[in-house]
């Protein structure tokens, strides 16, 4: 595509469309080939074809998508993994050391806790969890522990707490630490964590990214040339990229983000608002109601306030078990961000592996993924989900 071809709006759905897929020069195919060759043919030694030569390194599939990522977040680089965690794990090894230390909210998401705690925790590098609410105290933690990184997410999974980016990134900064946002639950398209400070956002593009439950990937974006030079080496090395085929899935679904978070938030909306209603429920856990602790922050770096919704049960474990099982619409299943509507008990699923420690999720929660489906059906099968209560 040349330069005069390139759209000329800054328009997000536009960009999430356009970026990445220029189209093919031999026949003008309008979307991209999928690129499956793992090795390339050079003009000669040491003159390559476009920079390919093995796609463990290089892949134009896999360029596409990153060129897409990056200019969904507003940056300039985009690096794109085999998993969310395997983006995260580029993060961790490419910036820490030995000695080094991350300070991380006290309801990260248990995978991220287990991949801080166990296995960078065995290399020598140190956590400390604490309430990202509560500034004072992370200004603390910062301070008292010379923290090398601080890991931000937001809204937190599956608490659904709030916390400031802007203010945030300020007390890393004075702390000569940088910054990491987990950026999954709202997407590119409802926050720019990269436009309020951030050095570096991570994605589970498994999630509302793909959009479709059927690719499994993650992706680190930036603006900072030396830190994706470092993140894109670990790529590289440890042969943790895309496939791809999975590049492909995830720039595919990526093209309607736009579309379905609105669809996605105009349901989870309504949801909230039903549960509301509903004497069973004792709190519905929702950055978009006015009495949220993190509402107004919501709508101060939020564009909408998403497609999740947590809610705890005056039954407790055994209320919480009953309505999970029961739903036929909201499928019982990890996982998040897809067309349909998922249903999640995270104690025993998704956040298992932080039972026992003060990241603990309360028996008593069940997590939603607000799916596109029509809205009358998705609360029409809780309805009937609660019955059995």
């Amino acid at each position: 595509m040349t330069e005069q071809d390139q759209p000329t709006t800054d328009g997000f759905a536009t960009r999430a469309i356009h970026a990445g897929s220029h189209y093919e020069e031999l026949t003008g195919a309008v979307i991209p080939p999928l690129y499956l060759s793992t090795t390339y043919h050079p003009h000669r030694i040491g003159e390559l074809r476009g920079g390919y030569d093995y796609s463990r390194g290089t892949n134009p599939t896999r360029d596409a998508l990153q060129e897409q990522l990056a200019a969904l977040e507003g940056a300039r680089y985009g690096i794109s993994f085999a998993s969310g965690l395997g983006a995260e794990d580029a993060i961790l090894r490419s910036l820490l050391a030995p000695g080094d230390h991350v300070v991380m909210g006290n309801d990260v998401y248990g995978g991220t806790f287990r991949l801080i705690n166990k296995i960078h925790g065995a290399a020598g590098i140190g956590h400390t969890p604490v309430d990202l609410t509560d500034v004072d105290a992370v200004r603390a933690a910062l301070e008292q522990t010379q923290a090398k990184l601080l890991w931000i997410e937001t809204p937190s999974n599956p608490m659904m707490r709030i916390a400031d980016i802007e203010a945030l990134v300020a007390l890393a900064r004075e702390a000569g630490a940088l910054t990491v946002v987990d950026n999954t639950f709202a997407s590119p398209y409802l926050q720019q964590p990269l436009a309020l400070g951030a050095d570096i956002v991570v994605h589970s593009t498994t999630k509302y990214l793909g959009g479709h439950s059927d690719v499994v990937g993650g992706a680190v974006i930036t603006d900072n040339e030396e830190l994706a030079d470092k993140i894109r080496f670990i790529q590289f090395a440890a042969g943790n990229q895309s496939s791809p085929f999975d590049a492909y899935l995830t720039t595919r679904g990526a093209k309607t983000l736009a579309v379905r978070m609105d669809r996605h938030c105009d349901n989870a909306e309504a949801v909230a608002a039903w549960l509301l209603t509903r004497p069973e429920v004792s709190h519905v856990l929702y950055p978009g109601l006015e009495d949220h602790p993190g509402h107004e922050i919501a709508a101060k770096q939020m564009r909408r306030f998403g497609g999740m919704v947590s809610v705890r049960l005056k039954g407790g474990e055994a209320a919480a078990r009953t309505v999970a099982e029961a739903t036929r619409v909201f499928t019982l299943a990890e996982s998040l961000g897809g067309i349909e509507s998922l249903m999640n008990y995270p104690s025993e699923m998704t956040h298992a592996s932080v039972k026992g420690t003060e990241l603990a999720v309360p028996e008593d929660l069940l997590r939603l993924s607000v799916g596109i489906e029509d809205v009358d059906d998705l609360i029409g099968d809780l309805e009937q989900a609660f019955s059995r209560l």
